[in-house]
């Protein structure tokens, strides 16, 4: 619900749980519970909290008392999309997770040195779905798909990413073209102010968000100074 910086707004019946990132429920009716989990087991909490910057403690709220609604919200002004999990599964960048279906799963998983290096899409460990039911992602301004086509791949600027469809590959190249050679592409892609990016490429859909969090951060930065 809204426009800008929208809440998710889920309705539980009796029984029902979702589970969400850390400080992002923002009220909740009082038939709900709400407490804090390491969903997955230890191990994947903690690789989830070291590798993806997620929290190691979801929290979960349960209707125990009665049917009730709640209200999630992202600390910084952001998009919302809810991905179907199920028939398609997907990929997600780092603090992009916001809240899900008490059905879906989120995973660890590794990725290429290259992709997790400089690709901007989760560093060598990425989070993955499983399971079923909806799932909500948040993007630094608003969010749109990009569908991808076997005769059409897209390419995206690395700090824009939020989620992709697993289905697709993706390779790490410079934003300048495909002529000349690694380190004239190199400076190419310095002097364009784009440096590198992902190319995805097979069928399926790649979610960007509209502004970059690192880049903005950095822009505030230089604009006040680093006091």
């Amino acid at each position: 619900m809204g426009n800008v910086s929208p809440f998710v707004h889920v309705h539980l019946q009796q029984g029902d749980k979702i589970f969400a990132e850390s400080d992002a429920m923002v009220s909740m009716d009082v038939t709900l519970d709400l407490k804090g989990q390491m969903r997955g087991g230890f191990l994947n909490a903690l690789a989830r909290r070291v590798s993806s910057g997620e929290s190691f403690f979801q929290q979960t709220i349960e209707a125990t008392r009665g049917s009730g609604d709640v209200l999630f919200g992202h600390i910084a002004p952001s998009g919302v999309e809810i991905l179907d999990i199920g028939s398609q599964q997907y990929r997600l960048n780092d603090g992009v997770f916001l809240t899900a279906s008490d059905t879906v799963n989120l995973t660890v998983r590794t990725q290429g040195i290259a992709q997790g290096l400089f690709g901007g899409s989760g560093g060598l460990f990425i989070l993955e779905t499983s399971g079923s039911g909806k799932l909500a992602v948040t993007g630094f301004g608003e969010i749109f798909g990009l569908q991808v086509r076997q005769d059409n791949d897209v390419i995206v600027d690395n700090g824009h990413v939020v989620a992709w469809d697993r289905n697709l590959a993706y390779n790490i190249t410079a934003a300048t073209g495909q002529g000349g050679g690694f380190l004239e592409r190199m400076a190419g892609a310095v002097t364009s102010g784009e440096g590198l990016v992902n190319r995805f490429s097979g069928e399926g859909t790649v979610y960007v968000a509209s502004r970059n969090l690192k880049g903005f951060a950095g822009w505030i930065k230089n604009l006040f100074g680093s006091n």
